[in-house]
């Protein structure tokens, strides 16, 4: 065995067997807020974590399973940060807020071609998310849901993910002109909303 291949060897033992999941994904993390994606290489990430090139498979399989855990992971932190919110105003605002910290998850989270969609944990974590969303919804006055509740959660669902789309992309330097982009969401789902739903809805 090589000089290399043996510190390699050594340093992976360091890790406990989450240590190392978990040092592998922050590495892909890292890597796709970094450069997006499609840069994600299982190789340069055992690399990057100071591990043997096969721990990475040893985990997640493949490059789409370690994307997989990404999305998984993306959506129970965006059902944790949806369901904090009292309303749906607020829910928008915990969704820009999600996207600008957790830009790698988000990039991920909403391109279903890279990973398998039938994951369970994935399918949970995303239903967590969805009845968060929903419930939002719900808990508008009627005249402020329209005459179908799924085309304001489209509604909803189109302002915050465009907003959020946008800000991360550089797109809306200008607009937000230095305020924080939440407030600036705030103020734009007022400006949107506010002649259909009243001062306490989205």
């Amino acid at each position: 065995m090589s000089s290399s291949r043996s510190r390699s060897g050594e340093h992976e033992r360091t890790y406990h067997h989450g240590d190392l999941r978990r040092a592998i994904l922050a590495a892909a993390l890292d890597v796709i807020a970094a450069d997006g994606p499609a840069a994600l290489s299982l190789r340069d990430l055992a690399r990057r974590a100071g591990v043997s090139h096969a721990a990475p498979a040893h985990h997640f399989k493949d490059r789409t399973g370690l994307l997989t855990a990404v999305a998984a992971e993306g959506y129970a932190l965006f059902a944790d940060a949806l369901a904090g919110a009292p309303d749906l105003r607020e829910r928008g605002v915990a969704y820009v807020r999600f996207a600008a910290t957790h830009p790698a998850h988000f990039q991920v989270m909403f391109q279903p071609d890279l990973y398998r969609t039938d994951d369970p944990e994935l399918l949970a974590s995303k239903a967590r998310a969805t009845e968060a969303l929903r419930a939002g919804v719900a808990d508008l006055p009627p005249d402020g849901r329209g005459e179908d509740d799924r085309l304001a959660g489209v509604a909803a669902w189109s302002l915050a993910h465009g907003f959020a789309t946008l800000l991360l992309s550089g797109n809306l330097a200008d607009a937000v002109e230095g305020r924080e982009p939440e407030e600036a969401f705030r103020s734009l789902a007022a400006l949107v909303f506010q002649p259909l739903s009243g001062p306490n809805s989205y």
